[in-house]
């Protein structure tokens, strides 16, 4: 049994589509991180970044004690190689799915995500951010598009990396995006959106989320005004 510590974002619907896409059996543990349960001490001892998802694997494969993990691509990197699915064990296969897992990482997830913060949650409108960072989005998606021109996913077959692209490119909308602009974008996405365990991930998701048309203004306090003395404080 895996336990997922968890809140419906985009790094938190990662791991879930890979927990359904492989059967691995899991539990959801809610972490609602608009009421600040991120900065928990019981989450810090797993997730130091105070940052979901986190996962403990009680029965890893070395037979020891539980694992705990946190950051989404290394839990995607540790669960395909506790499964032996979704990331190659070639050399070139394996390479080339960590490289796009890493993009991501640190290049689609970041800058999507200062979109939809500078778009949807600043208090005041700066253009100059919004600008910036609309526009990088749409450099990135211009490399999605560049990289699926002949191919189905991003490592040639589904992996992590696509597991990891898909839930940053679902609020395109939010980030300003037209997906009419990028052909191939369009055709991976809405492939994945079809498959069975995306659309069993995506309701998890839904049953765990509450309606909200707005942040309160201690919600935002907890969710964009964090410095080092709260995760001081919360230790």
């Amino acid at each position: 049994m895996i336990d997922l510590h968890f809140w419906p974002t985009p790094n938190g619907h990662k791991i879930t589509l890979f927990l359904e896409e492989t059967g691995l059996a899991y539990r959801i543990v809610p972490v609602d991180i608009s009421k600040g349960e991120q900065f928990a001490p019981a989450f810090l001892a797993i997730s130091p970044n105070n940052r979901m998802p986190a996962i403990v694997d009680h029965a890893p494969a070395d037979g020891g004690a539980p694992v705990a993990l946190f950051e989404s691509g290394a839990i995607l990197v540790y669960l395909a190689e506790k499964t032996g699915r979704f990331l190659p064990t070639d050399l070139r296969g394996r390479a080339r799915t960590l490289e796009w897992l890493f993009w991501q990482v640190g290049g689609l997830g970041p800058m999507a995500g200062q979109n939809h913060h500078f778009r949807n949650y600043a208090p005041e409108t700066i253009a100059y951010a919004i600008d910036r960072y609309v526009n990088e989005t749409n450099r990135l998606y211009g490399v999605m598009e560049r990289r699926l021109a002949g191919r189905d996913f991003l490592a040639d077959d589904y992996s992590i990396a696509d597991m990891a692209a898909y839930p940053w490119v679902v609020p395109y909308e939010r980030q300003g995006q037209n997906l009419d602009d990028f052909p191939n974008v369009k055709r991976w996405f809405e492939a994945i959106r079809a498959r069975p365990a995306v659309e069993r991930a995506y309701a998890k998701g839904e049953a765990v989320s509450r309606p909200r048309e707005g942040f309160t203004e201690e919600e935002r306090k907890i969710l964009f005004g964090q410095t080092a003395a709260n995760v001081r404080g919360a230790g």
